[in-house]
């Protein structure tokens, strides 16, 4: 009999008390009575639940892994979600219980959050720093056999192709177990008649102020002037489009310098800087690629110092190991190698005519900003701040225009070979 069925009945319980008081307590106690029974009864069903062990996740802000482990075999559906960009996974007959400082924000994610979701499911919401590829949702039975463990991988993706996978998601079943593996991160986009789509990565800001000259030029404020001028230039004739990675003053992580590429589908990715050097009189440019060995000390010199830009700000550089999980990956980075060659060959062609080069232009070594695997990427030294001569330069507005010309010729000679080569 529940508590709505006592309404008006009467008890012969103390005559002395009036009729409606008692019914009030009595239901009262019903109502306690009928709570505390539901609550006990809840560790029944939990009991049979599937049950999480631990949950980690790893990665940078362009690639991100999860993994939680299962005591049994869990049957997660996985859907995603806009503004802002989300991955949701519903686990049917799951209870979780994660420890808070693993869901910590790092790389890729803002955010994670999990609850119940219905009759003993569970859902886990991960929030992006913008649109992303799931890369895949595995399932996969623990070697020890000590239960199942879920992978999911995503890669920071471009806002076309998030809205692709939303429309693939709504002409299925509005949530899918895996990803095709041809679908996954590391496919070139066809590029259809979207623009030719430069990043302009200023270096240094912030908190890491980068390089300082001899008459007080700090090297933030040289980058982003130059990119700014060159932004503009490339700009102008209405063939490109240019995005900048930061627009002021602010600190990026070299990482979300990478990420802020990808997510705008870059075709090209230009890192602008100007360091100082030991021997004051060294002076003129140098373009730098991506390389596993160093060509020569001074290029891993700088490539140390460089890569050092996020430990000056405080943050935890510690490098993923992100291993290659099938041979297209592996191609397409080879093949983005060869376009960052020719266009760092582009360059200097262009450069040394009009601004100056240091002997052997085209150096390369490990720089962590220019790892993207498939957007071609250089980096630009302008100049030496230690050295009287490019510092003056590097000040002046006329030497930035003649400079951001010559690179905006070079730009325009690799867009037409990359053109004629792979007809996009």
């Amino acid at each position: 009999m529940g508590p709505a069925a006592l309404t008006g009945t009467s008890f012969p319980i103390g005559g002395s008390q009036p009729r409606g008081a008692i019914c009030r307590a009595l239901l009262l106690v019903l109502a306690l009575f009928s709570a505390v029974l539901g609550f006990q009864s809840q560790p029944a069903s939990a009991a049979d639940a599937i049950k999480t062990l631990d949950y980690k996740m790893a990665g940078d802000a362009t690639h991100m892994r999860i993994v939680m482990n299962f005591d049994r075999e869990p049957e997660p559906r996985w859907f995603l979600l806009r503004g802002p960009h989300r991955l949701v996974v519903d686990l049917p007959d799951t209870s979780l219980a994660l420890d808070a400082k693993e869901l910590k924000p790092r790389g890729l994610i803002k955010g994670v959050r999990y609850g119940t979701s219905g009759e003993g499911a569970s859902r886990l919401i991960v929030t992006s720093k913008g649109p992303f590829n799931v890369e895949k949702v595995d399932i996969l039975r623990n070697e020890d056999g000590s239960g199942y463990r879920m992978v999911a991988d995503i890669g920071a993706a471009s806002e076309r192709e998030f809205d692709a996978a939303l429309a693939a998601q709504a002409e299925t079943t509005g949530s899918t177990v895996s990803t095709p593996k041809s679908d996954r991160v590391g496919k070139l986009a066809h590029r259809g008649d979207r623009p030719f789509t430069i990043v302009l990565d200023p270096g240094h800001g912030g908190i890491d102020g980068g390089a300082e000259g001899l008459n007080g030029t700090v090297e933030k404020s040289v980058t982003l002037a130059f990119a700014r001028e060159l932004k503009a230039k490339l700009a102008a004739n209405g063939a490109y489009k240019v995005v900048l990675t930061r627009e002021g003053d602010d600190f990026l992580r070299l990482d979300d310098r990478v990420r802020i590429a990808r997510q705008a589908e870059a075709d090209l990715f230009i890192s602008i800087h100007a360091d100082t050097i030991r021997l004051k009189g060294i002076r003129g440019a140098t373009v730098y690629t991506v390389s596993d060995k160093a060509s020569d000390a001074d290029a891993q010199a700088l490539a140390d110092r460089e890569n050092l830009s996020d430990q000056l700000a405080g943050v935890d550089v510690a490098e993923e190991n992100h291993e290659v999980s099938d041979i297209l990956v592996d191609l397409i980075r080879r093949e983005t190698h060869g376009f960052s060659t020719r266009f760092a060959r582009s360059l200097v062609g262009e450069l040394s005519p009009t601004v100056g080069m240091i002997n052997n232009p085209h150096r390369s070594a490990g720089f962590r900003v220019l790892k993207a695997p498939d957007v071609p990427s250089v980096l630009v030294e302008l100049g030496y701040l230690s050295n009287p001569e490019d510092e003056e330069q590097l000040r002046s507005a006329d030497w930035r225009e003649k400079a951001a010309s010559s690179i905006s010729k070079a730009v325009a000679a690799f867009v037409a070979g990359r053109g004629s080569s792979t007809g996009g």
